[in-house]
């Protein structure tokens, strides 16, 4: 991945921008191989129950995938740089508790629950990049903690209880239940959120930063890049979205228990990797976690639908995240091995 530096960078050599050219043609195409396979398997369950895109179906799709969508994206922004972060699940039901405790009898507007879910989200993202960035510790160790932290404090909090939508402000429902032109409010809100963190990471410095601290953390402290800043930066982004995510979750469902979203992590992180981003950091794009979000929300859609066990809808999940993995390590390899014989040339 190309890196923006102070002074104006040297101009690519043929080899270079070559070698730039293979390694994004191939994640376009594993991209559209995506695209490809959620069309396909959109079309099987359709021509199986055509009650699957009846009109109240399409709507069901759109909202069951806008929440996943929007956490794949944040957690696109973390993987790229070579981390992960394992608590946006129990952020998210924190925040949707907290949120729905806090404006439950009250007249407060959907307004006040996305800016609190925000902060919520973000201060959590501060804690957990904070020890990544700064402490150096391991991001995996760093975020299974910060599950557990945030999972107990939830557990605290609610003391058994639940939120309940009948005492929650009609507008802040009506957020989740709206629409616009016959479109759900939710999935124009993911799209939104997708195309401005898609813009940011291709067009600006700072997304670019990203993807050159991924690839190589030592040639981006070469270069100058304020590692810690971005790390920080993307946690508190990840941690963000995943709090604007709780705050939809409340508004999208109304009744909230102490573990709503529990094990969703797990869920979001297949759906950034099945989308082609990769484990290792430094490439993909969130319009490809986006493509895997959907692609596992319809998986679950379609097993409803066509009335098959629940429990294969992990066994697929397990199985895309294991063939993701494995396809992006053979990739890697090839490239490099193309990029090896190009530059011998």
């Amino acid at each position: 991945m190309t890196t923006a530096l102070d002074k104006p960078p040297a101009a690519a050599t043929p080899e270079k921008s070559d070698a730039r050219g293979l390694v994004e043609a191939v994640f376009r195409a594993r991209e559209i191989s995506i695209a490809g396979a959620l069309v396909l398997l959109i079309l099987g369950t359709w021509i199986a129950n055509h009650s699957f895109l009846d009109g109240q179906g399409v709507k069901d799709l759109l909202l069951n995938a806008s929440i996943l969508v929007l956490l794949a994206v944040g957690q696109s922004v973390v993987v790229v740089t070579r981390n992960i972060d394992l608590s946006v699940g129990s952020v998210v039901g924190l925040t949707a508790f907290t949120c729905g405790d806090l404006v439950s009898g009250t007249s407060h507007g959907p307004i006040v629950v996305m800016l609190l879910g925000i902060a919520i989200g973000a201060a959590c993202g501060l804690v957990s990049g904070a020890l990544v960035s700064i402490g150096k510790v391991p991001s995996l160790v760093v975020t299974l903690g910060m599950l557990y932290v945030v999972q107990g404090l939830n557990y605290f909090l609610a003391h058994g209880g639940q939120i309940n939508a009948v005492n929650l402000p009609d507008s802040v429902l009506s957020l989740g239940s709206g629409s616009v032109l016959g479109i759900p409010y939710l999935p124009l809100i993911a799209c939104a959120v997708l195309a401005g963190t898609g813009y940011y990471l291709r067009t600006y410095r700072g997304g670019r930063e990203l993807y050159a601290l991924g690839s190589s953390p030592e040639a981006a402290r070469l270069a100058g890049i304020p590692i810690r800043r971005r790390i920080l930066a993307a946690y508190v982004f990840s941690g963000a979205v995943a709090g604007f995510a709780g705050a939809l979750w409340l508004a999208r469902f109304g009744t909230v228990v102490a573990n709503a979203a529990s094990g969703w992590e797990l869920t979001v992180v297949s759906a950034v990797v099945v989308g082609g981003v990769a484990i290792t950091g430094g490439v993909g794009s969130v319009w490809g976690a986006a493509l895997g979000a959907m692609l596992l929300t319809t998986i679950s859609g379609a097993l409803v639908v066509l009335k098959v066990n629940p429990f294969w809808e992990q066994a697929i999940t397990g199985v895309l995240l294991i063939a993701a993995i494995t396809a992006d390590r053979i990739v890697q390899v090839r490239t490099t091995n193309a990029l090896r014989k190009r530059n011998r040339r």
